[in-house]
């Protein structure tokens, strides 16, 4: 089986635009696309006194679920995750690795008191698993405040940057993709 990118929704998370999203990622990333369902306690990674999931250990276990060796999985949780060091994350992935995991806790807008937009929501989604996914797959952050791999610490950062990446980020992202699916190895 050649190089493909597994999006999986933990514990049967089924947000409305969940069938939007793997053509939205399709237009990133060269290589096939498949939703698979994935189940874990999440509560083993709770911390009572963050009242939040710590994400690198929501990622060690998602990475058990990978189908397969050559693949990428990005695991969507609806979860408000963090790492030791910062107060959140909308996301955590593996440099050059296999795995990413993103939270939509923080990407309603309900969230920070305001109406709800279905469609802002949707596209915050799509450009964390965009950018988490980029990650994986060898990129770190781009200087470009529009490229979808500049850095976000709030929300409003990924209000303020595309879907796709810059066309820096886009050349590195087709070579790798191409490489692997034609090799069929590691991504």
């Amino acid at each position: 089986m050649g190089a493909s990118i597994y999006l999986a929704y933990i514990n049967h998370y089924q947000p409305e635009w969940v069938k939007r999203l793997p053509a939205r990622l399709a237009q990133c990333f060269p290589l096939p696309i498949e939703r698979i369902h994935v189940e874990f306690d999440l509560d083993l990674f709770y911390s009572p006194g963050r009242n939040q999931y710590h994400s690198t250990l929501v990622l060690a276990q998602l990475l058990k679920h990978l189908p397969d060796e050559s693949a990428k999985i990005i695991g969507i949780t609806s979860v408000d995750l963090y790492i030791p060091i910062l107060t959140f994350v909308f996301g955590e992935s593996q440099l050059d690795g296999n795995g990413a995991v993103i939270s939509t806790f923080r990407l309603r807008n309900e969230y920070y008191g305001l109406p709800e937009d279905k469609d802002l929501f949707f596209e915050r989604t799509l450009k964390e698993a965009v950018h988490e996914l980029g990650h994986a797959f060898g990129l770190t952050h781009c200087p470009d405040y529009e490229c979808v791999m500049n850095s976000s610490t709030y929300v409003e950062d990924i209000d303020q940057k595309q879907s796709q990446f810059c066309p820096t980020c886009r050349e590195k992202i087709g070579a790798t993709c191409e490489r692997n699916s034609e090799t069929g190895e590691k991504p």
